[in-house]
Order: structure tokens, then sequence, then C-alpha cells
């Protein structure tokens, strides 16, 4: 019980076996053991959060970052310090909106040397499954990818096209014999249409609930086909929900997300001409968003990440058929799914096991995703009953815009220690590879 480097107490720390009064022992960067929130303990420093909460570090498995080559959308540094503004210290970068896109291990290679000493959080990376790159899944995985991103749809950018269905049955195939993993953009291109206009029910009438659905059951039966593990992203729809529970029931594995604007935000409240709410796929009904909380809460949706995807003020003009798609919330995930949450009777349990546990344990990150004995000190000193009024120019993302701006949410990050050390500004992050 001597010489720890930190020791942070709380009578809220939110455990795997459930909230507790709590002393986290802290050495050498691992947490080597959990105390009575009153032991006397030898430490370097002691820190005591009385009644706020400790909660372990989020891990958010979808961002795009968008650096190399995007760099003026979004960067490593901006990016990762809006992340630890936010509670987030693991993020996974996804392979595309970055120039040149990770389909490859050079450009693997390229992206590493441009996230070179400018990551505030630990960052790992997908590989991406595009068109004719089958031979570079095995090659990207020995290197330390993560798993496989694809779409069945357009990207919105030409560097990353499409899977058709006998690519991606082969790309699954592949990667099933590595044991990887495919995480898949599930919208069925023959569902969609170009928007009839510029405003915001013509583009979610261009986008329908069954593209979704039609998706992930075409997924789910090559899943089945071929043994790969899938892993459903960004599930908007409510539809999307039986298909998944029948496959769970099957054996198949599959998994699936949401992300917090699904939960929190509505179709029937997009003000005219407001792009900062457009994404792919769309942000749909209230009564949609009910059930998509009753998957979450029966475990059919495990995780909440942000799909983290801004542009550049300008590519956000106020036409929903030809704004850029993408919600920028890195930094606000964790306040804005907390608001809704506890609204609806859900603890701060369970908001980290839908954004820290699950997500690491889905996309197999050791030593993250939970306060306990061997893992990394990452932890997060929340205040969950704090007002939180959103300003978007006060955001750390490179282009602050959001549709959050003007909402109140609740709950405020006070601290964010990476390792045992608070985040302050220097960067201390560390590249995460996948294990093999």
């Amino acid at each position: 019980m001597t010489g720890f480097d930190l020791v942070v107490r709380s009578r809220r720390t939110i455990t795997p076996e459930g909230e507790r009064a709590a002393a986290v022992a802290v050495r050498d960067e691992k947490i080597v053991a959990l105390y009575d929130y009153t032991a006397p303990l030898d430490a370097a420093e002691d820190i005591d959060l009385r009644d706020l909460a400790l909660l372990p570090g989020l891990v958010d498995t979808h961002v795009h970052v968008n650096e190399p080559g995007r760099t003026h959308w979004e960067g490593f540094d901006s990016a990762t310090r809006a992340a630890a503004a936010g509670g987030v210290t693991t993020i996974l970068d996804m392979p595309l909106n970055s120039l040149p896109p990770t389909v490859n291990v050079a450009a693997f290679e390229t992206k590493l040397r441009a996230a070179e000493g400018q990551c505030h959080v630990d960052v790992g990376f997908w590989g991406g499954a595009v068109p004719g790159n089958v031979k570079d899944l095995a090659p990207l995985r020995e290197r330390g990818v993560f798993g496989f991103k694809c779409f069945m749809s357009p990207s919105g950018v030409e560097e990353f096209p499409p899977l058709g269905p006998a690519e991606l049955r082969l790309a699954l195939k592949e990667v099933a014999g590595f044991r990887g993993v495919m995480v898949v953009h599930a919208e069925d291109p023959a569902l969609l249409a170009e928007p009839g206009g510029p405003t915001y029910r013509e583009f979610l009438d261009s986008r329908p609930g069954e593209s979704e659905r039609s998706a992930v059951a075409e997924v789910v039966r090559l899943a089945e086909e071929t043994g790969a593990r899938v892993h459903i992203l960004h599930v908007s729809s409510a539809s999307c929900l039986e298909v998944l529970e029948a496959a769970r029931a099957r054996g198949v594995a599959v998994t699936a997300e949401t992300c917090p604007h699904y939960l929190t935000l509505t179709a029937e409240r997009v003000p005219q001409g407001a792009t900062a709410f457009k994404c792919c796929p769309p942000i749909r009904g209230a009564a949609n968003r009910d059930l998509l909380w009753d998957g979450l809460a029966a475990g059919v949706l495990s995780c909440v990440v942000s799909d983290h995807s801004p542009s550049t003020a300008d590519l956000k003009v106020p036409d929903f058929a030809t704004a850029w798609g993408g919600i920028a919330s890195l930094q606000l995930g964790l306040p804005a799914v907390w608001t809704e949450a506890a609204r609806r009777g859900h603890g701060l349990g369970d908001v980290v096991r839908w954004m820290s546990t699950n997500p690491a344990a889905f996309a197999n990150i050791s030593g993250k995703g939970a306060i306990k004995p061997g893992n990394d000190a990452d932890l997060v000193a929340f205040d969950p009953a704090a007002d939180n009024p959103v300003d978007a120019s006060l955001l750390h993302h490179k282009n602050p815009v959001t549709p959050y701006h003007g909402r109140t949410l609740k709950g405020t990050v006070l601290t964010t220690w990476l390792r045992g050390r608070p985040v302050d500004g220097v960067p201390h992050g560390r590249f995460l590879l996948g294990e093999q």
C-alpha cells in the first residue's frame, strides 16, 4: 500500500462490478489496485474527487481524423485534444478521408509518420477494404491495423470506392482466414436516391431505413457463408434491430454500434438549412430514436461511438442535397449521451459499458475500457450534474461546426488522465497496434 504514483478517490467510481466508493491506485502507468475510499495510501499525488464520478477513459472506435491529405478538415493534434476534452482516451482512426486512404501498408506508414508526436490520447487504426486490395489485407493486419472498413454504397470520396456483393464476399473470406474483423457501412445502394431538393425531408427520404435493413441482412448472410466476424457501423434505423437480433440468436459473429446523434437528435427538430445535422445514414424520427434506445438497453446494439466526421465550414452549405455529410462530436459524445441516458433512467455504468468497455472489447483493444487492476490508468473525472452549454467556438475540433451548438447538455469532463498522467496540452499519446 505504499509507493504509488497516483491515487484518485471517488465515492462514485464506475467499475466492472458497479458503482462504488473507491481509491484507485496507479503505478507505472497501470491501475494496480482498488482500495476502500478512505484507505490510507502513500502516493506521490492523492486526489479526492468526493462525489464527482470517476470513469474509465472512453474508447471511440469510429473517428475520421483525415490527416494527411485533408488536414484542413481535421488533424491528429486537434482531434486528440478534442477527444481528451470529452473524456476519450483511445480512438481508432478510420482509413478514409485522409490521402492516401489506408488501403495498403505504404499508406499506413504514411499515416503513422503524419501522426507522430501529435497525439494527446492513444490512437489505433483501421485498414480499408476496397475493390482490388484483397492481397493487401493480411499485410495490413500483420502491420497492426485493428481490422478493416468497407462501404456497400458510395463513400463520398472517389479514392475509397464501395465493395459490390462479390467483392465483399471475397474480402470477408480473406478476413475470416486470419480471424480479423470487417466493419461495414451498410446501406443498400439500390435503395438510395439523389435528394429531390434542398430540404432535410427530401434528404431523409432519399436514404430510407429499408436501405440499412437490406444491407445489414446481406452482411449477415455473407458472414454466415464465410465465417467472418463483422461489425455494423452507425446503425440509424431501428428496422435493423430485428435482423441483428435474429443473427445473434443463430450464432452469427455480428456486433453493431450506434452514435450519439442518433440517440439524442431527431428529424422533426432539424432546423431549415442546418446542414450541421447532415450525416449518412441520416438522423431519423423520434419514434425510431426510442427504438434505438430499446435496442441499446437489450444489447442488440453494444457500442456508442462518435463517427466524428468533420469538414470545413464552407462544405456545410445550407442545402441538404449538396452539403458534406458528417457530424463532428468527438468532444461532446459523453455529455450528449449522458443527458439522454439519465432522462431515460440509465446510469453512468450503462454509459461506460456502451462508450468504453464494449468498444474496447469488440475491437480487441487490450488494457482499455474499465477501471480494474492491470489496465492502463486511463481515467476521467466527470461531474454528471453540471450544466454544459455548448458553444461551438470553444471546441477543440479544427472546424467548430456542430448540431449541438446552443444546446445545454448535462455533465462536464473536469480532468482526463492518460496512463496516469493528466492530458495537459503536451502530446503523450501512443500508437496502438492490433494483436496478431
